[in-house]
């Protein structure tokens, strides 16, 4: 038995920092259900061919199951949140303002679920001067 054997993540993610981070989880046994955007998906996808063969894309979401629903939209808001009940944990790699400003933040959410663990990763930090912007991969390096 691997050690998050029987745990359900919904992650809410996009480029590679927190589908890295939930494809480990994957592998200590943990279910990864991935929340995508309509249309477009993960930013990920765009990469390589940009195709069902995308590479990338398969390396670091494999193993995870992808929904696709539009939280900004009432039905998709509220799909979400019946989704959060179901969970042990939730993850999310947006800037620090946007799931709060969504009404999804950490604070809402354990509302409806008190012992749902709410992890968050953010290129510039949660409470720095910086927090509102987004940060990628040459920020990281930094």
């Amino acid at each position: 038995m691997r050690p998050l054997e029987g745990l359900l993540v919904v992650s809410i993610e996009q480029a590679v920092a927190a589908p890295f981070c939930t494809a480990r989880l994957v592998e200590a046994g943990a279910r990864v259900i991935k929340v995508e955007r309509p249309v477009k998906g993960d930013s990920t996808r765009a990469m390589g061919d940009q195709s069902e063969r995308n590479a990338f894309f398969r390396y670091i979401n494999r193993n995870k199951k992808s929904v696709t629903l539009n939280y900004k939209e009432p039905e998709g808001k509220a799909l979400f949140l019946e989704l959060v009940k179901t969970v042990d944990i939730l993850w999310e790699n947006y800037r620090p303002t946007v799931m709060p400003r969504a009404g999804l933040g950490y604070e809402d959410l354990k509302k409806i679920h008190p012992r749902l663990i709410y992890c968050q990763s953010s290129g510039l930090g949660y409470d720095g001067p910086l927090n509102d912007r987004g940060g990628f991969d040459l920020i990281a390096q930094g």
